[in-house]
């Protein structure tokens, strides 16, 4: 078997060719791990007024109070410019915000510096973003992603799961090679399980192979979108509260010998030591989540509202996030062989490659209408 080390694999970037940065926040107080207190803060920011009201914005070039900004798609909020803003809350949304940390974000344009409207138009429950990270493969998940810096690929490019954001004639050129139907997501699951360090993915036509390779695919992106049948661990490796965890923990630590998680004097077990070290980007996703929750913000500043004790919602979060990232650690990864190779080289000898350049652009008409800055109507 031929090694893949240095072979001609074709690039993510080819295969999944339209792309788009992360959106930006600008501040941070919009985003947080309870809707609840998004709601607080954006309150205490309509109540106040003049110079202080900006103060709590955080401006920056491109959001200010006078700023004019339409609706994000598929949200209903206001347009009138923040410095008139009044009324509730606009109902906050799920989002990815760090690698497996989901939390809420109030999908208001105004307050967001690049929100990345060809995202919002395209996010609906058949969506699954793919996202590239820093030396640790792809992540995908069915929700908004916010995570930075690297490009967000959409598995489709309409609402509804239609038009697929594949390489134009991939699909047809591997269901003749594997002689069988070849699906979207058949295809990202395959990514998810071979794409190396450099997103190049490697294909093969070896049908066993693919078998393989979609099915650990399958499993991994399951895990990862969390839609559905919540995971288990078997009975008893499943973490349970050991101890109760105290009103606001302010330290997080692991016991390997004990295969405890330690919050202050809470306890939470077992806990593999390979849901402990998984890393994404050379950051231990636990830790990350952790650290979101308990680092202390500056006063005065809206992101200081925040639940008065730790939530019983945020346990339950954890204990899944630990079972997801055990059951990730199982999976094997295909390896550096790889059987009956189609290599780039044999995209552009069936005129897969190379991609034309309408496909590295968003699908340019959407059905639907999107209200602009004060009201105005925007036609897509």
């Amino acid at each position: 078997m031929p090694s893949v080390t240095h072979d001609d694999a074709p690039p993510l970037a080819d295969l999944m060719p339209w792309s788009v940065a992360p959106p930006r926040l600008g501040r941070g107080w919009p985003a947080g791990p309870d809707a609840a207190t998004l709601k607080a803060r954006w309150d205490a920011f309509v109540k106040a007024e003049g110079p202080d009201r900006e103060t709590l914005l955080e401006p920056t070039r491109s959001r200010n109070l006078h700023s004019a900004a339409g609706q994000l798609p598929g949200q209903d909020t206001g347009t009138e410019k923040l410095l008139r803003a009044t009324g509730p809350c606009p109902e906050p949304v799920r989002v990815l915000h760090a690698p497996f940390d989901e939390q809420w974000l109030i999908p208001d344009h105004r307050l967001i510096d690049a929100a990345r409207p060809e995202l919002w138009r395209v996010a609906d429950e058949h969506q699954v973003f793919v996202l590239e990270t820093a030396e640790s493969g792809l992540l995908a998940t069915s929700l908004l992603p916010l995570l930075r810096p690297g490009r967000v690929r959409p598995l489709y490019r309409r609402p509804g799961g239609t038009e697929p954001n594949l390489a134009p004639g991939l699909l047809e050129h591997l269901s003749d090679r594997l002689g069988g139907p070849v699906e979207p997501l058949d295809l990202l699951a395959w990514t998810l399980a071979a794409v190396r360090p450099d997103l190049t993915v490697p294909l093969t036509a070896d049908p066993d192979l693919w078998a393989h390779g979609v099915e650990s695919g399958h499993r991994a992106l399951w895990l990862m979108r969390r839609n559905g049948d919540r995971p288990k661990l078997p009975g008893g490796r499943r973490p349970y509260v050991r101890a109760p965890l105290p009103s606001r923990p302010l330290t997080l630590e692991y016991d390997r010998d004990e295969e405890a998680l330690l919050l202050d004097e809470g306890r939470i077990s077992p806990v593999p030591p390979e849901a402990w070290h998984y890393e994404v980007a050379g950051v231990r996703v636990l830790e990350q989540w952790f650290t979101a929750r308990v680092t202390e913000p500056e006063p005065g500043t809206l992101a200081a509202i925040r639940p008065a004790t730790w939530p019983q919602t945020w346990t339950s979060e954890l204990l899944e996030l630990i079972t997801v990232l055990a059951l990730l650690a199982e999976l094997q990864p295909l390896g550096d062989q790889l059987t009956s190779p189609i290599t780039a080289t044999d995209l552009r000898k069936a005129a897969v490659l190379p991609v034309p350049g309408p496909a590295r652009r968003p699908a340019s008409v959407l059905d639907g209408h999107e209200e602009g800055p004060e009201g105005q109507l925007t036609l897509v």
